[in-house]
């Protein structure tokens, strides 16, 4: 499962009705091989589910995330912040060993 914190609820909502995006558009969450720690996450709008997904919903956000990628994110929390080091989404993920700098990679 993966938890969005009212922060990040507030802005996908924000960033869904900006981009003019439609109502069954939900966020998906994957995990990707790069970064400066070996792992990255991605994030974006789709529409597209497909068998082999899994969709979880927090604070009536529904977020898709692929088998291959529920491996690494099980019990992460979403997470925005706007503060002094920066403005973006933040994957709080208990599965990470060591993350970098800015956040965006990780390693298990």
């Amino acid at each position: 499962m993966i938890i969005v914190s009212d922060n990040a609820k507030e802005q996908i909502l924000k960033l869904k009705q900006d981009e003019g995006r439609k109502d069954n558009e939900n966020i998906r969450v994957s995990v990707k091989g790069g970064g400066c720690s070996g792992l990255m996450y991605d994030l974006g709008f789709d529409e597209n589910i497909s068998d082999s997904d899994q969709v979880f919903e927090d604070k009536g956000v529904k977020i898709i995330v692929d088998k291959k990628s529920l491996l690494y994110l099980a019990g992460t929390t979403l997470e925005f912040s706007d503060g002094l080091n920066g403005k973006g989404f933040q994957f709080v993920n208990p599965n990470a060993s060591r993350t970098c700098g800015c956040g965006e990679s990780f390693s298990i």
